[in-house]
């Protein structure tokens, strides 16, 4: 006995074929696309007004609506989560700029796929921060589930997974000390 063949898109069912009646239109969202953009613009001028803070209540309130509108599974949700992340960078919070980073990365590896090229930018882009984060205890824990979710994703022989590697391990080093005649100087 054979197994059943599934397809991709489930099972069609006869509401899938069905039209419109004539004179109506299909419901539009309650969020489309131009509003959300509008919306994320208005955050950006907030942003740049020196008033990050405003900028970070917007944008968590535009992540419930999209989050409602769309679900957790959608790229609107992810921009909009990247965006919470790059204004809590902003404001000097990296460890949480890091984790809505992070967490933006695992959603666009579910909705897009490892080998997608907008999920390495985002690999990039949490990784870029990760190195900008000054000199504090969480550094080197962050680092390492940073590099433990890019080897998930990208492999452990990766360029931006050695890269995550090579500068784990410099951290790790202790400084070399300053020889006395230089500090003289």
């Amino acid at each position: 006995m054979s197994e059943p063949l599934y397809r991709p898109w489930g099972t069609v069912t006869p509401e899938f074929w069905a039209t419109p009646a004539s004179g109506t239109t299909p419901t539009e969202r309650g969020l489309p696309p131009e509003m959300l953009r509008a919306r994320l613009v208005r955050v950006a001028e907030v942003a740049q007004e020196g008033r990050p803070q405003d900028a970070a209540t917007l944008a968590a309130g535009i992540d419930q609506d999209v989050t409602a509108e769309y679900g957790e599974l959608h790229l609107h949700t992810v921009q909009v989560r990247e965006v919470r992340g790059y204004l809590a960078a902003l404001m000097a919070d990296h460890a949480t700029g890091l984790a809505w980073y992070l967490h933006a990365v695992q959603l666009r590896v579910t909705i897009q796929g490892p080998g997608h090229p907008d999920v390495e930018e985002a690999t990039r882009r949490a990784y870029s921060l990760w190195r900008a984060m000054p000199p504090e205890a969480d550094r080197q824990r962050l680092g390492a589930e940073l590099l433990t979710i890019a080897t998930d994703i990208h492999g452990a022989d990766s360029l931006v997974v050695r890269r995550i590697r090579e500068r784990l391990y410099s951290l790790a080093l202790p400084s070399a000390p300053t020889p006395a005649h230089l500090n003289s100087a």
